[in-house]
C-alpha cells in the first residue's frame, strides 16, 4: 500500500490487489515504529496518522525470572516521533488508502487473489487470479505479498532460509483495567509470552519450540491454561476465558530471504523478500523502508513511462544490508537466549547478565531502543510528486484472455 501511494505520488498509474474483500485480520504487525512515522512526515502525513486511534509506549520492559527489567528506551531519539504507535493494521491500511486515494493514479482492488505470475520472453508480464482472469502489467509487477508469496510457491527466485527454533500462539486475554504496558514480555524457563496492549484487551503471543504446536495442542487447553496462569499469575484464573484450542492461532516463525529480489519486469519487496522473526515487531517497518526505497529509484522513471529493469538491483542492493543485520540479529537472539530459554527446564535464578547490565544502566538501555525504533539505513522519501487532484478513476482493468493491458 505504501509503494503504491509513493508510485501514484509521483505520477505513476498503479493497481494495488489485495485478495482480502477488506483489511479486518487480527493478529498482525500493529507496531509503527519512528522510522515508519519519520516516512509519513516527510509525507505531511504524521498529524493525520497520529489523529487515529492509537496507543504509544517508549520502553520496553520484560520480566525475567520474576524481575521487572527497562531493555529498551526510544525517548532519546531525534525523531518526529520517539515511541511506537501501536494501532491495529487495518486502521493504518485504511489510512494508506484514503491518502493513496488523492492520487488520481492509484486504484486498489479487493478479492484479487493472486495466483500465479505469468512470463514471456523470460520477462514477467503480468498475474492470474483466483478467479481466472489474468492482468498484464505495463511495465512492472511488484510482489509484496508476504512469506507466502507466489514468487515463492512458483519458485521463481532461489530462496535462503536461515532458521527459526519458535513458533507463536497467538491468542487474546481480557485486560483487567485500561492501564498496563504497550508490550510486555514474560521470559522463564521452558516459557516465554509476549503481551501487547490492544487497550481493551491484551493480544498474547505464546512462544513454543518449532514445530510444536501439535504437541501443545495434545496436552489440551487446561494444560496450556495452567502455563500461561503460572506465566502472568496477576490475571487471576482463566478458566473462563481461555476454554478451546481454537482460540491459540498459529503463526510459523520463518527467517529467510530471497537471493535475488528480482527478474525482468518482476521487484519482491517486504516479508515476500525478506520473512521476518517477530522479535522486535519489525517486520512491517523494514517493508516500508523497502517501498520507499523502491519508490525512490524507480517511481520517477515509471511515471515517465519508462521500463525500469535495469534499475531493479538497485534497490535490492539498497535494502540488502539492512535486512542482513537485522536478521543476524534476530537469528541470535533466536538462538542463544529463546531457543535457549525455551529448552531450559530448570527455573532461572536471575536474568542473563547482558539483561541486567542493560536494566541497570539507562545509557546502554538506548542501544536496542535505537535499533528497533530507527533501524540500519533508514530511507527518506526522494521521489518525486505531483500535485493532488480530485480523485479520477483509472480506467478499469477488465480481466480478458490471455491478457488486458
Amino acid at each position: 500500500m505504501m509503494a503504491g501511494l509513493l508510485f501514484a505520488r509521483a505520477g505513476a498509474r498503479v493497481l494495488v490487489l489485495e485478495k482480502h474483500g477488506d483489511f479486518l485480520r487480527d493478529f498482525r504487525g500493529d507496531t509503527v515504529h519512528p522510522s515508519t512515522m519519520e516516512i509519513l512526515d516527510q509525507l505531511g502525513l504524521l498529524d493525520r496518522f497520529l489523529a487515529r486511534p492509537h496507543d504509544r509506549f517508549d520502553q520496553a520492559t520484560v520480566k525475567v525470572a520474576g524481575q521487572v527489567m527497562t531493555i529498551g528506551d526510544l525517548r532519546h531519539l531525534k525523531t518526529p516521533a520517539p515511541f511506537i504507535a501501536m494501532i491495529p493494521q487495518w486502521e493504518f491500511l485504511n489510512f494508506l488508502e484514503e491518502e493513496a486515494s488523492k492520487y488520481h493514479g492509484f486504484s486498489l482492488r479487493l478479492n484479487a487473489e493472486v495466483v500465479t505470475c505469468w512470463e514471456e520472453n523470460d520477462r514477467i508480464t503480468g498475474v492470474s487470479l483466483s478467479d481466472g482472469s489474468r492482468l498484464r502489467a505495463q511495465k512492472l509487477v511488484v510482489a509484496a505479498d508476504g512469506r507466502g508469496s507466489v514468487i515463492r510457491t512458483q519458485g521463481l527466485l532461489p530462496l535462503t532460509t536461515l532458521g527459526a527454533p519458535i513458533d507463536v500462539l497467538w491468542f487474546s486475554l481480557p485486560k483487567l483495567n485500561r492501564e498496563g504496558d504497550g508490550i510486555r514480555g514474560i521470559f522463564d524457563a521452558g516459557r516465554i509470552m509476549v503481551m501487547i496492549n490492544r487497550n481493551d484487551y491484551w493480544q498474547c503471543a505464546f512462544v513454543i519450540a518449532k514445530g510444536g504446536a501439535d504437541a501443545v495442542r495434545a496436552r489440551g487447553i487446561e494444560s496450556v491454561r495452567a502455563e500461561i496462569e503460572a506465566l502472568v499469575p496477576e490475571m487471576g484464573s482463566l478458566n473462563d476465558v481461555l476454554t478451546d484450542l481454537d482460540q491459540l492461532k498459529l503463526l510459523s516463525v520463518a527467517l529467510d530471504r530471497l537471493d535475488r529480489w528480482h527478474r525482468p519486469g518482476l521487484l519482491v519487496i517486504g516479508d515476500a523478500a525478506h520473512a521476518m522473526s517477530p522479535i522486535g515487531g519489525v517486520g512491517i517497518n523494514l517493508a516500508i523502508q523497502d517501498a520507499v526505497a523502491a519508490a525512490n529509484i524507480l517511481a520517477g522513471p515509471l511515471a515517465d513511462g519508462r521500463y525500469v529493469d535495469a534499475l531493479l538491483r538497485r534497490v535490492e542492493q539498497r535494502r540488502l544490508l539492512p535486512t542482513r543485520i537485522v536478521q543476524r540479529g534476530q537469528k541470535f537472539a533466536q538462538d542463544n537466549v529463546i531457543g535457549k530459554l525455551l529448552a531450559r527446564r530448570v527455573a532461572l535464578v536471575r536474568p542473563p547478565l547482558i539483561m541486567r547490565l542493560i536494566n541497570r544502566f539507562p545509557l546502554l538501555r538506548r542501544i536496542p531502543g535505537r535499533m528497533i525504533g530507527l533501524g540500519v539505513r533508514r530511507e527518506r522519501v526522494l521521489s518525486p510528486e505531483i500535485r493532488p487532484t480530485e480523485r479520477v478513476l483509472s480506467p478499469e482493468i477488465r480481466p480478458t484472455l490471455p491478457f488486458q493491458d
